[in-house]
């Protein structure tokens, strides 16, 4: 669920008045992730690593009030839930996109993962979560890049994750990521300190 707030109420009111009309508004933040534990666990357990990736996206997000709030076309929204975006390959060989709601139970968010991946791979539709604030993902695994910089749409400005295949550098496995996000919905430290709780989050998964 989502309800408008007075920015002027919120911790963002000088953010929104400042970044809110801005022509480019987004920052983008560059982390190299050690994610040897997320590889060993989807070897071991046979899970997905993306799915892997996106629970842990979720639960470091969770626990950061900033990502419940998101500008939408001029307005402050806050939202009581999260959800977690990927790209799906779909039969017909184009893509489609799938909201998975957030859970802090692993296996439900797997579940909901591999239900809603597959319909929306069958379908060629996409699942949409509208009442949930959406933190977008796209992973590029076949490519072994170094970095990548989203796109301003001026119509989306969810949060956005992008990463390539991990790289080997024994006796670790890392993975660079790039974070952007709306300086209205945050500021640097607190996208820091998402980054810093992903790899927390990484670290500790069971």
């Amino acid at each position: 669920m989502k309800n408008e707030v007075n920015p002027s109420e919120t911790s963002r009111a000088y953010a929104f008045d400042m970044w809110m009309k801005a022509p480019m508004p987004m920052v983008t933040l560059l982390k190299t992730l050690d994610v040897s534990r997320l590889v060993k666990i989807s070897r071991k357990q046979g899970l997905k690593f993306n799915m892997l990736m996106c629970w842990c996206i979720g639960k470091a997000a969770s626990g950061i009030k900033e990502f419940y709030l998101l500008p939408e076309d001029g307005k402050l929204m806050q939202y009581d839930r999260l959800a977690v975006n990927t790209i799906v390959i779909n039969s017909q060989g184009g893509v489609s996109s799938c909201d998975i709601p957030f859970s802090h139970d692993l296996q439900e968010f797997n579940h909901n993962y591999q239900r809603l991946t597959r319909q929306v791979a069958v379908n060629c539709a996409n699942h949409d979560l509208p009442d949930s604030m959406v933190i977008g993902t796209s992973a590029l695994v076949q490519c072994d890049i170094d970095g990548a910089i989203g796109m301003y749409s001026g119509i989306f400005n969810n949060p956005f994750l992008i990463w390539g295949r991990y790289k080997n550098r024994w006796p670790r496995k890392t993975l660079m990521l790039s974070f952007q996000f709306h300086h209205t919905q945050m500021d640097g430290a607190h996208a820091a300190r998402f980054l810093n709780e992903l790899q927390r989050t990484i670290n500790s998964v069971i």
